[in-house]
């Protein structure tokens, strides 16, 4: 007999701002204990020193996390010129000094153009990335260090948004790009170019997928929410568990259509697309889950969500 979870079962995406100095798992487990939320998980993780929008799916919403997983990203970050660390940004132990003071705003800007578009970039050791089945940044806090395949990512914008001369000069970039870009691997790379060394002084994620930061909610807020038995205007808080699959084309399922689709089996909608991934609504608003258009027209059902548990 499966264990029963303990919680309320709490369904909806809640767009985070997380604090620097805390781990995305940490500032997941701490929004699930202050909704006492039966079910919770991040959608890719931020660097403990990062902070920003980090979406966390509650309950069902879960299903449906892979597809921020793989949604773009944006950024702001300050770039530090003229010193490497061990891990590509300010935590890690400083590896190698050189004076940047010679460095010019046209020059950090002329090498960055260089970066903007389609780009070869290999994820750093202390990373997620797995090789034999461990985690790299377990590998570099062993002291080992193994070559990484290079990965190809995107960076639709790149843009220099301040610089600040000196032995160590500052560089505020802007970004957005792919699913799997490296900010810390960018500052590194852009160091080696400019030759005066780089790493991630700053970081701040202010869009992932649909997700902003003027949707983000900070823990000390949900916290005095808590305090206060405030637990119907936690909830209001959360963004309906389909936001995450916004960019799919909706079909309305009728009555009866829906109940065979619950059923799992595939049925005809009226004005269907061609091909690909929809989102599933039945007439009255209600999500239903991801369906996927067959080659006979019909409507399969692919992500359902469960209700009335």
């Amino acid at each position: 007999m499966a264990r029963r979870r303990k919680g309320r079962p709490v369904d909806g995406i809640l767009v985070l701002d997380k604090p620097a100095g805390m781990s995305s798992n940490h500032a997941l487990q701490t929004a699930k204990r202050l909704y006492f939320a039966a079910k919770a998980g991040h959608t890719g993780s931020l660097d403990p020193m990062a902070t920003g929008v980090l979406p966390l799916c509650f309950g069902e919403a879960t299903k449906f996390s892979q597809y921020l997983l793989d949604a773009d990203k944006a950024y702001e970050s300050t770039f530090v010129l003229g010193a490497t660390t061990t891990t590509a940004d300010a935590e890690g132990e400083v590896l190698e000094e050189r004076d940047a003071s010679g460095l010019t705003e046209a020059e950090v800007a002329a090498a960055l153009d260089t970066f903007r578009g389609e780009i070869e970039q290999v994820p750093p050791m202390y990373s997620a990335v797995k090789q034999g089945g461990q985690p790299l940044y377990k590998l570099a806090r062993q002291g080992q260090e193994v070559e990484r395949k290079a990965r190809r990512v995107t960076l639709y914008q790149l843009e220099l948004l301040a610089f600040r001369a000196g032995p160590r000069a500052e560089a505020d970039i802007r970004m957005r790009c792919s699913k799997g870009t490296y900010v810390r691997a960018l500052a590194d790379d852009l160091g080696k170019l400019l030759g005066c060394g780089a790493h991630v002084g700053a970081l701040r994620r202010t869009q992932a997928g649909p997700f902003d930061l003027s949707q983000a909610v900070t823990l000390p807020a949900l916290q005095a929410l808590r305090d206060a038995e405030e637990l119907a205007h936690m909830d209001s808080l959360l963004l309906p568990m389909d936001a995450a699959i916004e960019g799919l084309p909706r079909v309305c399922l009728g009555e009866s259509a829906g109940f065979y689709m619950r059923q799992g089996q595939p049925v005809r909608v009226a004005r269907a697309p061609a091909d690909g991934l929809v989102r599933m609504t039945l007439e009255n608003g209600e999500f239903l889950g991801i369906g996927e258009i067959l080659d006979d027209g019909r409507v399969a059902p692919r992500r359902l969500i469960v209700t009335g548990r």
